[in-house]
């Protein structure tokens, strides 16, 4: 029986023009050695800014070469002003409700007035319904060309981590400690809810569970970040992560300076981001090494099965190119990020983490993207084998 392949992309703003990277050189391997051009990922997930990677492709199924060029020429040409509104008149707006509320509290403030994120990314949503082919979706499920979408996104109300699935086939939703999956049509509203940064971006009511919430970045409260893909049927999995799976130490300071709130900030978002992934990966190998030992009977007895599991992430630090190329960043934005984080006198910059995730600018994403293709050419041979081209 042919084994089902999987995609799983991370979260991570504007980190995830790596993932169309790595998606572009497997798409060059797979000319050089296959013959076979339909979409290689029957299932796909994604979190955050994956997800939205992930409908791309899902929707763009029946034409997985010409959609992976479509999304690789969106993310190397990316400006801000897609994303997220970065005009003098809307920073100042923004900044002073916050300030508003800072100096006079929540009492005399009226709900109309009380800031919901710090920035407003409805270019996104109109980027989304212009960039996606939302009408060939269902049309892809029915045709085989993708079995399963799945969406994932933290429910504000209930501490839930849910994951919104789309399915051609059969799949019963699944229920765990604090997560559980939903079946039903996903829509722009999914990506942008799988997509809003905590206090970057605002929060989204969807239809969940319990009825309608608000809901926040998926990558909140992830645990299992690889479960929707094997819930759906995925026997071999490909993860493309948004940060390096292990950093070395850093060197220590006599005199280190107290935190930014930059540095704090871009520190927990890579708590979100990064940190869950991580031992998502480590829990499903030490699985796979357990399952290996065991004698076939046993493994009958259990609902565990084996996954094959490929792993493609940053070989390089992304805060550190994204630090270089701050400059691109509209005038508006750089100074906010100069207000919540200055220029330490000496090493690298306080901000560098949370610009990483922020600068959606072509000089950054192109090179996130060469980063990406570099990293998967560079695992040429297992990701060869992984395929069986």
């Amino acid at each position: 029986m042919t084994e089902t392949v999987g995609l799983v992309l991370s979260g991570g703003g504007a980190r995830a023009a790596y993932q169309v990277g790595v998606l572009d050189a497997i798409a060059q391997l797979r000319r050089e050695h296959a013959t076979d051009r339909g979409n290689p990922f029957p299932v796909i997930c994604g979190t955050s800014a994956g997800a939205i990677n992930a409908a791309a492709l899902a929707c763009g199924a029946h034409a997985f070469d010409e959609t992976l060029r479509r999304l690789v020429a969106v993310w190397e040409g990316f400006h801000v002003q897609q994303v997220y509104r970065a005009e003098w008149f809307d920073m100042l707006r923004s900044g002073a409700r916050w300030l508003s509320l800072l100096g006079l509290g929540w009492l005399f403030m009226s709900g109309r007035w009380r800031p919901r994120s710090l920035l407003d990314n409805e270019p996104l949503r109109q980027l989304l319904l212009e960039q996606l082919e939302w009408e060939r979706l269902p049309a892809n499920l029915a045709q085989g060309w993708v079995q399963a979408l799945a969406v994932t996104a933290s429910n504000y109300a209930s501490g839930e981590h849910v994951t919104f699935y789309q399915s051609g086939r059969e799949a019963e939703p699944w229920v765990r400690n604090q997560r559980l999956a939903l079946r039903g049509e996903i829509s722009v509203d999914h990506l942008l809810a799988s997509a809003a940064i905590p206090f970057v971006f605002p929060a989204v009511p969807l239809q969940g569970p319990h009825g309608l919430a608000y809901f926040g970045d998926g990558s909140m409260r992830q645990t299992a970040p690889i479960s929707p893909a094997i819930h759906l049927g995925a026997d071999r999995i490909l993860v493309i992560g948004a940060g390096r799976m292990a950093e070395p130490p850093q060197p220590r300071q006599d005199r280190p300076e107290y935190p930014s709130l930059a540095q704090i900030a871009g520190h927990a978002l890579s708590s979100i981001f990064l940190d869950t992934l991580a031992a998502d990966v480590e829990r499903l190998r030490r699985i796979n090494h357990t399952l290996s030992l065991m004698p076939p009977e046993l493994q009958a007895r259990t609902r565990l099965r084996p996954i094959e599991l490929l792993l493609i992430a940053p070989s390089q630090r992304l805060d550190e190119l994204a630090a270089r190329h701050a400059d691109a960043l509209p005038a508006t934005v750089r100074q906010l990020l100069q207000v919540l984080g200055p220029k330490a006198k000496q090493g690298p910059r306080q901000d560098s983490a949370l610009l990483s995730y922020l600068l959606f600018e072509s000089a950054y994403t192109r090179e996130l993207t060469a980063l990406g293709r570099q990293d998967a050419l560079a695992q040429r041979d297992e990701v060869v084998r992984f395929f069986g081209w």
